[in-house]
């Protein structure tokens, strides 16, 4: 029996919207050129009556995971500046990368963006390939769409429910729409864990390929729980879309001017909220991506409530490419290399360099990386650096928390899904 395809997530903003040409790209003429606060303002230079206070905020606050501390300015209730501090999750993984043979450094990288790991292996393992000349099997090319895929919805399940937490109230003081999320979430972990043996962490691509070949029946039961997911994400929308309090939190609040956004280098939903129909696996494809129709969803209200329904719409429409995928899966090897028995198995004195990127649940992810010339150091790196899209989207507090209150600052900061773990790496 033939499991249905879920549709797509239904679109709210039909109004025909005025654009603007910016950057070679359409963008909504209402957002370009919003006030931007001064995220370099001299507190001398603000109201000299006003009885402002300093607050840490975060890093030990349950809203910033334990690891971002951003210094506020309070007039009141109301943030005046914002000043984001890194690093204290920075483990040195780029470093790392270089003192490490090219098959030992996939489960390196598995802990930077720690919510999505699946994306962490492709983007460096895609990079290493392009370095080195190396096509991967056409099963593993579309095992790995799939896999990433899966993995956007857990990413993006994820993220709803912690966000629902931030929230709080609105939304049954949040752990409502949490324990939903994660029983979601949970099914997906048990399908990584029949194919990987790990429900986390799963070091399964490698250069040329991937390591675990499905097992019998794993299809049938990855699109069973993914039509389960699709049915279940309707009761979200039930939910939250329609909840007066939780629009009241979300719409026109953390409005992203699209024009800043790019010159940030925001990528993925963010922008997508903010009108810019941008997404790296159907403008620049790889894998089997060009096997598949991909509908891109584009919101153009810029705030928290946009970039709410744009993962909501990407939730569904993973689910429809993963689903359409998994009927198609190519027989055949599932890497196109030997099986590497040594660290030192995989080589390269060319002193090369290359670029590969993938639209990660946060946007572009991209690594870069450099082969050696050292015959004697052939076997690792001389270079690799990592470009995460969360590092981007913190850029914007600065010029997003300014004029909010503390509440809505939780939200909005929460509403751009950052994992510090690809921020400080």
């Amino acid at each position: 029996m033939s499991l249905p395809v879920p549709p797509a997530f239904p679109k709210r903003n039909l109004d025909v919207v005025t654009t603007t040409l910016v950057g070679g790209l359409r963008a909504p003429a209402h957002l370009v050129g919003l006030p931007r606060p001064d995220p370099h303002m001299d507190l001398e230079d603000y109201d000299p009556d006003a009885d402002l206070m300093a607050l840490n905020w975060g890093p030990q606050h349950p809203s910033t995971h334990g690891v971002l501390r951003v210094k506020v300015w309070l007039d009141g209730e109301v943030c005046v500046k914002a000043v984001p501090y890194l690093g204290y999750l920075h483990r040195g993984v780029e470093k790392l990368c270089e003192k490490l043979g090219y098959a030992q450094i996939t489960p390196i990288v598995d802990k930077n963006d720690y919510v999505s790991p699946m994306m962490n292996e492709l983007a460096i393992n895609m990079a290493f390939e392009k370095l080195l000349d190396i096509e991967p099997s056409p099963r593993a090319s579309w095992l790995r769409t799939i896999l990433a895929e899966i993995q956007r919805v857990a990413s993006h399940l994820l993220w709803l429910g912690t966000w629902g937490l931030d929230i709080g109230g609105a939304v049954g003081g949040g752990a409502t729409i949490f324990m939903y999320c994660m029983r979601e979430r949970e099914r997906i972990l048990d399908l990584f864990e029949e194919l990987t043996g790990c429900r986390f962490h799963y070091n399964t691509h490698c250069v040329g390929g991937n390591r675990h070949d499905p097992p019998v029946g794993w299809d049938q039961h990855a699109k069973e729980v993914l039509a389960s997911i699709a049915e279940r994400s309707r009761e979200y929308d039930q939910f939250l879309t329609n909840n007066a309090v939780f629009r009241a939190r979300t719409v026109g609040v953390g409005v992203v001017d699209p024009v800043l956004a790019m010159e940030l280098g925001v990528s993925g939903p963010i922008l997508r909220a903010s009108g810019i129909d941008a997404d790296l696996r159907r403008d620049a494809p790889y894998l089997a991506y060009d096997q598949v129709e991909l509908r891109v969803p584009v919101r153009t209200g810029g705030d928290n409530f946009a970039r709410y329904e744009v993962r909501m719409a990407e939730l569904l429409e993973s689910i429809r490419i993963a689903t359409l995928l998994l009927d198609g899966l190519p027989e055949g090897p599932l890497s196109s290399q030997k099986v590497v028995k040594l660290p030192a198995g995989i080589k390269s004195t060319s002193g090369r360099s290359a670029y590969a990127c993938i639209e990660s649940p946060r946007g572009e992810l991209g690594t870069y990386v450099i082969a050696n010339s050292d015959r004697k150091l052939a076997g690792q790196p001389y270079r690799c650096k990592i470009r995460p899209p969360s590092l981007h989207a913190m850029a914007l507090i600065p010029y997003l928390c300014p004029g909010l209150t503390m509440s809505d600052m939780v939200v909005t900061v929460g509403c751009l899904d950052p994992i510090l773990g690809e921020v400080d790496r």
